[in-house]
């Protein structure tokens, strides 16, 4: 088999890379081994180019079936540890020439293998039906020095068994089929391979607290290195060969072309997460850049007790960190992706892993001191924000912070394209404590009435107050990070820079103060409410808060007069009603009385007053039914001018 190295490498960041094995073949055939899991992979992008004269003409590769499947069927079947055993029990019945040690041979049908258990080497014997007579020899197992196969099938059968069993059940071969000759050969494929990683350093100038005021206006310099770290998993070493880095997220999948499909659904992981997750901040809008860019100096760095060491010059230690590395790779945009080309040849031996610096810039920095309670509660979060000015498509990964040549904090980088402002939190800023408080209320704005209804616009407010407790010996320049909702804002300052999803509000902390910043916000509703429930003393107030015009005044109060008529009479009625039924339980009472009544002597003198009563109460009755009717015209009369007022104040 010819080796074809590997010349190019490209590796991804969802776990694919695409190699180029380029190298000059001769014959008529290359086999190239692959593990198992690679093969789907590899029919569905296994390009071949001949760059000599010769021609490819095909790719063969093994079935996918397990050592076992494949041997199914095949006469002969080989143990590990017993393969002269098994060779010469398959034999049975075929065309063989045994060799003996001490030079003879023995030609014939093999006839069988007899074994002896307790000594099976110096007592088995193998019978052998001699080519051309009626004799069969018998030949001690440990005389046979070798055995020639006569039969074809069985020459056939065996060399299919080695072959089958020089392939590993975990890897797999394709043959690639040439013309005769000379070639120039390129392989190129997907494979799986693990994700590239970056990992960066952002070395930072310290400014001297004497220069701060003279350099408030100035944003500081920072070398920012990013290295690029892959993982060697193949089953060679990698020599001299060209290697890209790929930041972006190009389409791809496996697509089983090796196997029977058999459909299967997606696997998803749940994300792995950890408590104290990296505070991630969202760039600024770029209207807000200019503003933000020369308004509020670098904030002080975030309080850390520790010790202080002699150290070198700051400049000498950036200078040298900067000409120590440099970058080995160019830069190159390829539509939705970008590639980091690394420009010297890469060399990682077999189960190795490699760095390689892929960046170093100097770039223009600014520090500031964000509160986001949603994302860090209590505490404001120190941040670095630079424009991405590498020329280059900065992707996802740790940073690293140091600050005069000591580490002051770590944070992740998002992915960054070229000429967009990157925002990383590295430190918390103990000393300074942030308590948040809202208030809520309500607040009318408008009525009108429309349908016997009093509809009424009205605020929700909410009124988020923050507390900035300063309790550092220096002053403080915070971001306050305010998320949006549906809720406007009104009668707060404008923000000094704005997100998609926050408005920021910089608030000055002295020290040793406690200093308070509030964003009051609020939502318009609609509610509407029956006039009927309307009382003297709400419309009293809606007059007094200037809500409702005289007119307008004026026509609810007669309504609410007319009603409160309209609620006497029917009470009138009620309260006759009720009269009613007292007589209707008197009169009820007196006829059963008078039922046990005689009409002579004294029953009879009795049974008279009760008729005299039950007439005077059909009286009553009457009077009542009369008083009854006429109020209900009364009240008829009234809901219907009600109508009118109401239609009149719609």
């Amino acid at each position: 088999m010819t080796h074809l190295p590997i010349a190019h490498m490209t590796l991804y960041k969802h776990g694919v890379g695409y190699f180029r094995r380029r190298g000059p073949v001769e014959g008529e055939a290359i086999k190239l081994t692959f593990r198992r899991e690679e093969m789907d992979d590899l029919l569905k992008s296994l390009t071949v180019i001949d760059y000599g004269a010769g021609q490819v003409r095909g790719v063969d590769y093994e079935t996918p079936q397990s050592q076992a499947e494949r041997l199914a069927g095949n006469s002969i079947v080989l143990d590990d540890t017993r393969s002269l055993r098994d060779l010469l029990v398959a034999l049975r019945g075929r065309q063989v020439q045994l060799l003996g040690s001490d030079g003879s041979a023995e030609a014939g049908i093999l006839v069988g293998l007899d074994e002896v258990e307790d000594k099976p080497l110096e007592q088995s014997v193998v019978s052998i039906l001699r080519e051309g007579t009626e004799t069969v020899a018998v030949l001690s197992l440990n005389r046979i020095a070798g055995v020639e196969l006569r039969d074809e099938t069985a020459a056939a059968d065996l060399r299919f068994f080695l072959q089958t069993a020089l392939g590993q059940e975990t890897h797999r071969s394709i043959n690639i089929r040439l013309s005769p000759g000379s070639h120039d050969l390129e392989v190129s494929y997907i494979a799986p391979a693990p994700t590239w990683r970056v990992s960066y350093r952002l070395v930072l100038d310290e400014v001297d607290e004497s220069e701060a005021e003279a350099k408030a206006e100035k944003k500081s310099k920072t070398l920012l290195q990013g290295w690029g770290i892959f993982d060697n998993r193949l089953e060679e070493d990698l020599t001299d060969i060209s290697l890209s880095l790929t930041a972006g997220m190009p389409i791809s999948f496996v697509y089983d072309l090796y196997t029977p499909h058999t459909p299967e659904r997606p696997v998803v992981q749940d994300e792995n997460r950890v408590a104290a997750a990296p505070v991630m901040f969202e760039r600024a809008l770029a209207d807000d850049l200019a503003v933000a860019a020369g308004a509020p100096p670098p904030a002080p760095a975030p309080m850390m007790a520790r010790a202080k060491m002699a150290v070198p010059p700051r400049a000498a230690f950036a200078e040298s960190a900067a000409a120590s590395v440099t970058s080995a790779a160019t830069g190159q945009a390829m539509g939705e992706l970008f590639q980091y080309n690394v420009s010297v040849p890469v060399t990682v031996e077999r189960g190795q892993s490699a760095m390689v610096p892929i960046i170093s810039s100097s770039l223009k920095c600014k520090k500031d001191l964000i509160y986001n309670g949603a994302k860090m509660p209590a505490h404001p979060v120190a941040t670095l924000r630079f424009n991405n000015e590498t020329s280059l498509t900065l992707e996802r990964g740790p940073v690293t912070v140091l600050e005069n040549g000591e580490y002051v904090g770590e944070a992740v980088l998002p992915f960054t394209a070229d000429g967009v402002e990157a925002v990383i939190s590295y430190a918390v800023e103990l000393g300074l404590h942030v308590k948040e408080e809202i208030k809520t209320e309500s607040q009318l704005q408008s009525l009108w009435i429309k349908e016997g209804y009093l509809l009424q616009n009205y605020y929700d407010i909410r009124r988020t107050i923050y507390r900035l407790d300063n309790r550092t010996a220096q002053a403080k320049k915070v971001l306050i990070e305010h998320g949006l909702s549906d809720y406007v804002i009104f009668d707060t300052p404008a923000p000094t820079e704005k997100t998609l999803d926050t408005h920021r509000y910089q608030v000055d902390a002295p020290a040793g103060k406690v200093t308070e910043f509030t964003v009051q916000e609020r939502y318009l509703r609609t509610r509407r409410e029956e006039l009927h429930n309307l009382s003297y003393q709400g419309l009293q107030r809606y007059f007094a808060d200037k809500l409702l015009d005289q007119k307008a005044y004026e026509g609810l109060k007669a309504l609410l007069d007319a009603w409160a008529e309209i609620a006497r009479l029917e009470k009138s009625v009620a309260d006759q009603e009720q009269q009613r039924g007292k007589i209707y339980k008197t009169q009820e009472q007196a006829q059963k009385n008078m039922a046990v009544l005689s009409n002579a002597g004294e029953e009879g003198k009795l049974r008279g007053r009760y008729v005299k009563q039950l007439t005077e109460s059909e009286e009553q009755l009457a009077e009542i039914e009369r008083t009854v009717a006429r109020l209900q015209a009364e009240i008829e009369q009234k809901r219907a001018n009600a109508e009118e007022m109401i239609a009149g104040l719609s």
